[in-house]
């Protein structure tokens, strides 16, 4: 009978008894915090884990307890990332595909949170091209890295619920810059990246999920003043007490990635695969307003539906905003090469759209050869 675990376990607690060796495990993030944990825990338990940070230095000196405890064959090597920069993110990605070694589990951990207004090297909004567009990218150009059977995880929030993505403005050029909405947008975005990676990879037997770790104390909050963290707890308070749930506490950082290790590797493909998981369980989808547990619908709707207007939308607007791009890449995907048209369009949110604006495969290759992309 399977263990039953919850908002209070720890990834030691998760992981008792489970032998990773032999399994390969790219852990984004491992500078601080919860990407520290989830790379300790895990090469603890025999898994050979690739760890990417933007700062290698800080990188080393935060792991050195992970690379002293690891055991049963796991080990950590550091490969540098920084999602801010696409140019980076592709150099990270062409080196692990030139590495060739494959992953049994890909854990899409860093990210920012409630930042100052800016943009990345790219031109995006901060928060959407780092939690969201650099892994986008990071995950397609290697997913051909991915085995049978391995799985995929994005670190989400139940931020997502501060706000559902904007196609309309993502990067806050016509409509004021909150940063609690740009953090929404971002995780919400994670979400739907998840759900829609499970769903075209199914048939290969790689499952894709979405976490939301809980409320830690670590760097993530370095952009909080102290006003900003008691309004949001405050914040948080009524909206438990409105429901009925208790005040809010923070976890632990073991407590914090207890659940992307159990989406990871401890639950099955068909709990985990193209839903949200809080507290080391599958959340249900809730669209009470008021409740901060659960999953809003919008981040999980992937089912295609005609919508003319966003089509139009589509046809305008997404050239102009996403062909900031530094080469206008082409991210291979399946053997058919997506630009950032058509890739944003098709990955993003595909109830969005109308479906026939891109089309079948073949239209596909053909729309990517009138934009420039081959």
């Amino acid at each position: 009978m399977a263990k039953a675990f919850g908002a209070t376990s720890t990834t030691d607690e998760v992981l008792e008894g489970v032998r990773l060796s032999g399994k390969r495990v790219l852990v984004t993030g491992v500078s601080a915090g919860l990407g520290v944990e989830t790379a300790r825990a895990l090469a603890a338990h025999g898994a050979e884990v690739v760890g990417a940070a933007r700062d290698l230095a800080k990188a080393k000196a935060a792991t050195v307890e992970v690379r002293a405890g690891a055991a049963n064959g796991g080990g950590l090597e550091l490969v540098e990332l920084d999602l801010a920069t696409l140019a980076s993110v592709r150099a990270c990605a062409d080196a692990l595909i030139a590495d060739g070694g494959q992953f049994d589990l890909i854990i899409a951990n860093a990210g920012v949170m409630a930042c100052p207004f800016g943009k990345t090297a790219d031109g995006f909004e901060t928060q959407f091209g780092t939690n969201h567009l650099g892994h986008f990218v990071l995950v397609n150009r290697i997913a051909g890295l991915m085995k049978p059977g391995s799985r995929l995880v994005n670190l989400s929030s139940a931020g997502h619920r501060f706000s559902d993505v904007d196609l309309d403005d993502p990067n806050f050029d016509r409509t004021s810059y909150d940063p609690w909405i740009g953090y929404g947008r971002s995780k919400t975005a994670n979400v739907l990246f998840a759900v829609e990676f499970d769903r075209r990879h199914k048939a290969s037997g790689i499952s894709a999920a979405a976490v939301h770790p809980g409320g830690i104390q670590t760097e993530l909050s370095r952009h909080l003043t102290p006003e900003m963290t008691r309004a949001l707890i405050e914040r948080i308070n009524a909206a438990n007490k409105a429901s009925g749930e208790p005040d809010f506490s923070f976890k632990s950082i073991p407590q914090g990635a207890a659940t992307s290790v159990w989406a990871g590797v401890v639950a099955t493909a068909d709990q985990v695969g193209g839903r949200y998981c809080e507290d080391c369980h599958v959340a249900e989808v809730v669209s009470d307003p008021v409740n901060r547990r659960g999953v809003k619908p919008y981040a999980l709707d992937a089912e295609p539906k005609a919508a003319p207007r966003a089509a139009a939308m589509a046809k305008a607007r997404l050239s102009e905003v996403y062909s900031r791009a530094t080469d206008r890449a082409v991210l291979m995907h399946g053997g058919i090469g997506f630009t950032w048209e058509h890739d944003i369009h098709l990955w993003f949110k595909r109830s969005r759209f109308d479906e026939s604006y891109f089309g079948s495969p073949p239209y596909h290759r053909e729309r990517v050869a009138q934009l420039g992309g081959y």
